[in-house]
């Protein structure tokens, strides 16, 4: 009901036309409740039925009411009444279900097609069955479901007419399914029919798309037989099928057959799939060569050549050549499709040129094509993966908009940005929606959930999600237990996770490197290395293992506890079992050389990966000059830094940072400041490491005790970005004297890092933040607006301030500062808005939280704020993770409901 009142808003009519309204609520509940007795479906179909007579009929809004929730028992009425006309009664069928809830799907709709061949309704039932089958035709599920209810109906005495079998033929060619398409032309055959050359070809293009070239070759053979010539369609098709097998060989035998011989030589297309084929062997320049062929031989390379080309340059990065190409190709006015359009917007995201990709888009539309749901799909994957959540349920509404109906999909990439933005339980919340809606979640939705909530440590919440898979019939696979094996590991729960993973063995599925390594690694870092070695050697006899990555695991463990001679036997065991040491590994073994005092050995590693062909990376060096700096030898330790450029490997944040903290640490000022300017001048960013390492040199310096220490210690992970986060000691001692610091220092060290030729802007963010963090929000404030007046706005520093303006529940002061970035023209996160907002709220304070809702939008461009907003407000609500076992199990019941939610 609430339904057809929005829609009578929508369309003008107010409260005062009672009457019509009245009679059009009544049909509409009539509709909606009342179709389940015998007496009523036939009141309803006559009622139907008479207005069928109306001109215009599918616009009548009375008629759309009485059929929104019509079952098929009911349409199929209408069609009986209607026998004599069976031009009306496809055009029913066709319209109803589109109008119905119940017909919507593909198994309602072989129902109504039942219900009407039941009625002996045979002239609509053929040509419904030609529209179910040009419905079905870009779904493999859909049509083999078809197929099934066909084989039921034959079964009963009911004939597929030729029409059928034909559209039928081409429809299994186009999905691929040649052992099916043969299927059906053995049963067209034996009920009697004279095939046409266009249903041979179809059947050989069916098989040799399907990869069956030599059946399709001996199916060729009985053509022959029948009188039929061989034709380029035939030809091409073989074409095909050998690029299907990867024979390029044979592929390129038929197109030389094909050039010499003039009643079937190659055309556009057979160019096309042999250009394709070499794309897919990643033979590029022999695709291009043969496009250049094509057009010397008086054919013009057509849409799909031009992007199966562009495609593949994408797949190799290649994004600006495949752009060039693109341009070749509007400028031979070669019009571009809507997959041209989404092959290059899907790199673009792929890229995080988001801008770029809208733009794409946009041109997309001035072209006169509309994008489909891959491509909005695309383009809501690269705002979600950027963290602008807002503007790709922005998209969502769009869609909806257009009449482009969103699929799970596109859900799931909304879930999965949720999820990366720590929000799992708001993917929870739009999970609701998506069933209410009637789509029903699939494998990936629920490994979406389930990795999110395991990532944010919510096991209760990821285990209820894992055990409620069965309930819409979904069967957790590898990726499932993966994650919440490698959860309970992270949680230090092995014990657990072994349980799980005998959960997985039971079920049959085979455990990847990705559980093994999660699994022991989990083991490793809960202090069972014993144990982890058990279940390692008895899972590795059934898994081949392809790299070192969980026997990495074990060595970092042994390296850690300064087990040297274990470390040898362990990486003893990588050889044995015939793996390739990686970068990783040596970068291992070098950090236990060190910790073992082994110096010299240590160094001399570097020449022994070089001789392995496994040359050492950033990672490796890294670890060597920390291990320097730790014994006192910054000198050495420097000289490798700079050796780095020309050994080819450049220093990333890290390698400096431990520098830096090395000279600051111990008083040597001017050698830290030179490692700065040497940072600086090769690209590398500053953080907040290097200033804290500076800033607490500055001070430690202005105090005669010199009593401020600051560890060097920085141990190194299976040469990886582990280094960036061990230093918890070092971020405690930072934290204790920012509390206590003269804010003149910190523009003193602004001073000298802006000498260096550093970001201010990044050192803002980063005093402010710390500043925050330590408690000093109004220095912090006062810091802000003083940098604003300057023109400059630290994203960071802004976020942070506000999430403290919050947490100290101080909102009048929050929102004055956000009013003054707002009209300096600097648009606050989408997280910070919602932060504020959800505070107040949580204060009573509606109308300033509603103002800064409408700020959200017009500071975002949202233009229509009422198809936006019914999608993103369960964004702005309170971060209730409670909530979301209480909704899961409300979709549970959703799921048992005989009807979805409308």
């Amino acid at each position: 009901m609430l339904i057809h009142l929005t829609k009578l808003t929508k369309h003008g009519l107010r409260p005062h036309g009672l009457h019509s309204l009245y009679n059009l609520v009544s049909v509409s509940l009539l509709s909606s409740y009342n179709l389940k007795s015998p007496e009523t479906i036939n009141d309803t179909a006559c009622q139907v039925s008479a207005l069928l007579h109306k001109p215009n009929w599918q616009q009548n809004d009375i008629l759309k009411s009485l059929v929104s929730h019509m079952p098929p028992h009911a349409a199929s009425q209408v069609i009986l009444l209607h026998g004599e006309n069976t031009e009306l009664g496809v055009r029913f069928f066709k319209w109803v279900c589109k109008q119905s809830t119940y017909c919507y799907d593909v198994n309602s709709r072989i129902h109504l097609l039942n219900l009407v061949v039941s009625c002996n309704l045979y002239g609509v039932a053929h040509k419904a069955i030609i529209e179910l089958i040009k419905e079905c035709s870009d779904s493999k599920d859909d049509i083999l479901k078809l197929i099934v209810a066909l084989d039921g109906l034959s079964k009963d005495g009911f004939k597929l007419n030729y029409p059928c079998y034909s559209c039928l033929l081409m429809s299994l060619a186009k999905l691929d399914l040649g052992f099916v398409a043969y299927a059906v032309f053995v049963k067209l055959i034996a009920d009697g029919f004279v095939l046409s050359a266009i249903d041979y070809r179809s059947v050989i293009n069916a098989l040799c798309k399907s990869g069956l070239v030599r059946a399709g070759e001996m199916f060729f053979c009985r053509v022959l037989k029948h009188g039929f010539c061989l034709d380029t369609h035939i030809c091409t098709s073989l074409v095909l099928g050998h690029c299907r097998g990867n024979d390029l060989k044979e592929a390129f035998k038929v197109f030389d057959v094909m050039s010499k011989e003039a009643s079937y030589r190659p055309n556009s297309v057979t160019f096309t799939t042999l250009i394709h084929g070499l794309c897919e062997v990643g033979r590029l320049d022999e695709a291009f060569s043969l496009k250049d062929e094509m057009c010397e031989k008086g054919w013009q390379p057509s849409t799909r050549t031009y992007t199966v080309l562009i495609k593949a340059l994408c797949d190799i990065s290649l994004t600006d050549k495949a752009l060039s190409l693109f341009d070749e190709m509007v400028v031979k006015r070669c019009k571009p499709n809507a997959h041209t359009y989404t092959v290059l917007i899907d790199r673009l995201c792929r890229e995080g040129k988001i801008d770029e990709a809208n733009g794409m888009c946009g041109k997309m539309l001035q072209d006169g094509h509309f994008p489909g749901v891959v491509t909005y799909n695309v383009l809501i994957n690269g705002y979600c993966k950027q963290g602008r959540i807002i503007a790709a349920f922005e998209l969502l509404a769009l869609m909806e908009k257009r009449t482009c109906k969103p699929n799970i999909r596109t859900y799931n990439e909304l879930m999965e940005g949720l999820c990366r933005m720590n929000k799992s339980y708001k993917a929870v919340h739009l999970l609701k929606r998506v069933v209410d809606g009637g789509l029903f979640p699939d494998e990936i939705t629920y490994n979406i959930l389930v990795d999110g909530f395991c990532r944010e440590g919510q096991l209760d919440i990821a285990l209820k999600i894992f055990n409620s898979m069965s309930i819409f019939g979904l069967v957790p696979d590898g990726f499932t237990f993966t994650s919440i094996i490698d959860g309970l590991c992270k949680l230090g729960k092995p014990e657990l996770a072994n349980g799980f993973f005998g959960l997985m063995v039971k079920k049959g599925i085979s455990p990847d490197e990705a559980t093994i390594t999660a699994l022991a690694d989990g083991h490793c870092k809960n202090g069972k290395t014993g144990e982890a070695l058990m279940i390692f050697e008895r899972m590795v006899q059934n898994t081949d293992l392809k790299t070192p990555h969980v026997l990495n695991s074990f060595l970092d463990v042994l390296c850690k506890e300064n087990k040297l001679k274990e470390e040898y036997a362990m990486f003893g065991k990588i050889l044995k079992f015939g793996l390739v040491p990686s970068v990783v590994t040596y970068t291992i073994l070098v950090d236990g050389l060190f910790r073992a005092g082994n110096i010299a050995l240590a160094m001399s590693m570097i020449e022994v990966m070089k001789l392995a062909g496994c040359p050492p990376n950033v990672h490796t060096y890294t670890v060597i000059i920390n291990g320097l700096c730790q014994r006192g030898r910054f000198k050495e330790a420097e000289m490798l830094l700079f050796k780095m450029f020309d050994l080819g490997v450049s220093p990333n944040h890290i390698t400096y940072s431990i520098l830096v903290r090395a000279h600051a640490s111990t008083g040597r000022l001017d050698h830290a400041f030179k490692i700065v300017s040497f940072m600086v001048a090769n690209g590398c960013q500053l953080n907040s490491n290097v200033y804290s390492a500076l800033l607490a040199g500055l001070v430690s310096s202005n105090k005669a005790s010199g009593v401020l220490s600051i560890s060097t210690s920085c141990h190194s992970d299976a040469g990886s970005s582990r280094l960036e986060h061990d230093d918890d000691d070092y971020e405690r001692s930072s934290k204790n004297f920012l509390r206590e610091m003269d804010v003149e220092h910190a523009f003193r060290l602004r001073d000298r890092i802006e000498s260096c030729g550093g970001s201010t802007t990044d050192f803002y963010n980063f005093l402010v933040v710390e500043l925050c963090r330590a408690g000093r929000i109004v220095e912090a404030d006062r810091i802000m607006k003083d940098i604003m007046k300057s023109g400059v706005f630290p994203a960071k520093a802004i976020t942070s301030i506000i999430g403290c303006y919050c947490k100290e529940r101080k909102y009048d002061d929050c929102l004055e500062f956000m009013n003054l970035i707002l009209e300096s023209g600097f648009v606050p996160s989408f997280e910070s808005h919602c932060t504020v907002i959800q505070g107040l709220q949580s204060e009573g304070r509606n109308k300033q939280a509603k103002n800064l809702v409408s700020d959200l939008f017009r500071y975002n461009g949202i233009e229509e704020k009422a198809a936006v907003l019914p999608y993103i407000e369960f964004l702005l609500t309170g971060d209730e993770l409670g909530k979301s076992i209480d909704l899961l199990n409300l979709i549970d019941q959703v799921h048992y409901r005989q009807r979805p939610v409308i």
